[in-house]
């Protein structure tokens, strides 16, 4: 399949050949035949793109903050790389996307293989969408008013809010496609409309449309004509649909209203409100979010759970398809709407009208139809090599921020043979696999399952679906490195065990490796550590401080059922570090969480887990998710005969009472990573165990037992 991705870092707009995905559970897949580029969010994003590193950070202040405390905690070196490797990431653009619904995910009822839909996909000539971020087309709406239905849905959106009703007077402030639209929609609610933009053609369109019309550049002043508009009672609502830096809408706005009127930002303008201008004639304003209820809620877009129609009328599907019914019966008009259409492949021409023309309005991409080749689910990236079986030949299994930007580099820097990279979009698997030089580009697991060449599994995805890619590895017989956690839950972990013990047993030859990605343990400082720590006879005292940081509930990896949480997500990581220092068995765990205040349940990600170990030792880990990000991350403190050893966020090494041994800094934040994958590697070489099995298997069952505990809390 082809994508259209926009280079965050250079502002390139391109078309990208890459593997066609599957649908998964809860999603239909769809060959593309219309697309709507929509001229505001795209070119406010081709724009970012293009602008310098400097402008990039005037336009997002929030953003510098959080670098400049990123510099003061993990180094320049590591921030310069954390930002670049952000604005690296192509970007896919498009929302409005017609099709023909060509395979259908499990759990999908609604749809048939054949139906022609219109979705949020992206302009590619194959999407996978959410099953309730699609919707029928009505056999009397063509595929072309059809490619408006998402924007127009965020116009809907704007109006419901604003509550209009028969007789009213509203101001719609940006006259572009979404105001247009609007325009429509509010005339449609029998309201009386004043449109406002500088652009004399957009508003001659507003005028078709039954508007009355406003250019402030000709010296029309914006309060006399809306007094004169609205008989001199002051408009009731108005409806912000304009991009512009400027605080003079909103100003403007609240200043035409009557008392008690109503302001519904949907567009992007300066926010420095008066409070006299709202206070006086309590006006409210609200900012409309996109398509509606759902957006950007993960259960009902990702998981597919609907909100009862009792309680939530008006859903972004339902507005999809209250839209279409206003194209069916002739209400909603999109056709002046176009400016111009282009082939899907001149993709480039089309983003240079949308930065060049700035009256442009919608612009069309038209797909071939004939769609042979479309669903190749593995492109080729490099020229077709051999590949020796005595050496490590790596596939990875997903390719986000962490695999492209830190794993992959280190792995090939550890000298093995990358050959397949498979992600279920197939974008990143193009992307990623490209730079660092893989053989193949994929969306295909079981392809790369049964490829004899390949011998070694890397899976860097999210943390649900890891004991399962773990069991089919260790079954087709390649070594397996699994980022953490090893899984999320006691019942994968048993069946875990038992495909690694069947993988060693079947055979007199020794069997696959398993290693998770317990990375900390050999970071060059937290070695020298237990280099020291190796010399000492009684047991050792621990203190692990983790300033862990913030997260938000909806965030993946605190939904239980996927990212586990991130006690078995993250604070694993501790406990493996803990066991490694103390070179013991682990043979108690005591837990304790923040508790509950005011009625309101703490999360599990500020706790502390206390771990004895079998020789006597025994330490604490503090994980709090509530704590400053000017804090440093991590600190490691270990106390042991007389003597104490301090890591600062693996930077600063500091010995207390060792006569051989003062300090050990880094110029840069070390984790371990590199030295993790080069040994790794090393180790499927020589056919040594770099982890013993049943110490990976215990940090993972404490890990799980911790998160359970505190869970019963």
């Amino acid at each position: 399949m082809k994508q259209i991705l926009q280079d965050m870092s250079t502002g390139v707009t391109t078309v990208t050949e890459c593997p066609a995905p599957s649908a998964g559970p809860g999603s239909v897949r769809v060959c593309t035949r219309l697309s709507l580029i929509s001229p505001g969010t795209e070119r406010m994003l081709v724009d970012f793109g293009k602008a310098s590193y400097l402008n990039k950070a005037r336009q997002q202040p929030e953003k510098v903050k959080q670098v400049i405390e990123k510099v003061g905690t993990d180094g320049l070196t590591a921030t310069i790389d954390a930002v670049r490797s952000k604005l690296s990431q192509p970007l896919p653009l498009g929302y409005s996307n017609v099709g023909i619904v060509d395979e259908l995910g499990r759990d999908v009822h609604d749809f048939k293989i054949g139906d022609r839909v219109v979705s949020n996909g992206a302009h590619s000539d194959i999407v996978v969408v959410k099953k309730n971020l699609c919707i029928r087309i009505p056999d009397n709406v063509d595929n072309e008013s059809a490619s408006f239905t998402v924007v127009a849905s965020i116009a809907l959106q704007g109006v419901r809010l604003a509550l209009p009703t028969i007789g009213e007077a509203f101001v719609v402030i940006g006259a572009g496609v979404i105001g247009l639209l609007t325009v429509q929609i509010l005339r449609a609610n029998g309201c009386r409309v004043l449109a406002v933009d500088f652009d004399e053609e957009k508003l001659m369109l507003a005028k078709s449309f039954g508007a009355e019309v406003l250019r402030p550049g000709e010296g029309d002043e914006y309060l006399s004509k809306a007094d004169s508009f609205s008989r001199g009672k002051g408009v009731d609502g108005v409806i912000i649909t304009a991009s512009t830096k400027s605080n003079d809408p909103i100003k403007q706005a609240a200043r035409m209203c009557r008392q008690r009127g109503r302001v519904i930002l949907v567009g992007v303008i300066g926010l420095d409100l008066d409070r006299a201008d709202f206070y006086e004639k309590e006006i409210s304003f609200q900012v409309s979010c996109s398509y509606g209820p759902g957006r950007y809620d993960p259960d009902y877009e990702e998981k597919g759970h609907d909100y009862p129609i009792g309680f939530v009328r008006w859903t972004e599907k339902r507005n999809f398809e209250a839209v279409l019914d206003m194209m069916a019966s002739g209400l909603l008009d999109v056709y002046p709407l176009i400016t111009s259409r282009y082939d899907f492949l001149d993709a480039k021409n089309a983003y240079e009208e949308l930065t060049k023309n700035p009256s442009g309005l919608g612009i069309l991409l038209d797909y071939q139809s004939d769609d042979i080749g479309r669903l190749e689910r593995a492109v080729d990236l490099a020229t077709i090599r051999n590949f020796s079986s005595a050496e490590p030949v790596v596939g990875f299994i997903g390719a986000g921020n962490y695999a492209s930007r830190v794993l992959m580099p280190a792995f090939k820097k550890a000298g093995c043979h990358l050959h397949t990279v498979v992600t279920s979009s197939g974008i990143n698997s193009v992307i990623h696999g490209k730079r660092m030089g893989f053989r193949l580009a994929s969306t295909d697991i079981d392809a790369m399952l049964s490829d004899k060449s390949i011998n070694t599994a890397v899976i860097v995805t999210q943390h649900h679906s890891h004991a399962d890619f773990v069991i089919k590895c260790l079954k087709a017989g390649k070594n397996v490195w699994v980022e953490k956690p090893l899984c999320i839950d006691m019942e994968s972990l048993v069946a875990i065990e038992s495909a690694y013990n069947q993988a060693h047993g079947a055979t007199t030859t020794p069997g696959p490796q398993l290693m998770v990605g317990f990375n900390r343990r050999f970071a060059p400082q937290v070695q020298k550590m237990h280099q020291l720590l190796s010399g000492v006879s009684g047991p050792k005292s621990f203190i692990m401080t983790i300033n862990a940081g913030y997260i938000p509930d909806e965030h993946w990896t605190q939904d239980l059922s996927i990212g586990g949480g991130r006690i078995i997500g993250e604070a694993c990581h501790f406990i493996d570090l803990m066991r490694f220092l103390a070179g013991s068995k682990i043979i108690s765990t005591q837990t304790r969480g923040l508790g509950q205040y005011g009625g309101q349940l703490v999360q599990t990600d500020s706790a502390s887990i206390t771990l004895g170990f079998e020789d006597g030792s025994f330490g604490t880990i503090l994980y709090f998710a509530n704590g400053s990000s000017k804090f440093p991350k991590e600190r490691i403190e270990a106390f042991a005969d007389g003597r104490i050893l301090q890591l600062d966020n693996f930077r600063r090494l500091t010995g207390y009472g060792w006569s051989n041994f003062r300090k050990m800094n880094l110029f840069s934040q070390n984790k371990g990573q590199d030295e993790c994958a080069s040994k790794f590697v090393s180790a499927i070489k020589d056919g040594t165990c770099l982890i013993p099995s049943e110490e990976i298997f215990e940090v993972t069952r404490v890990a799980i037992e911790a998160s359970a505990s505190l869970l019963r809390q």
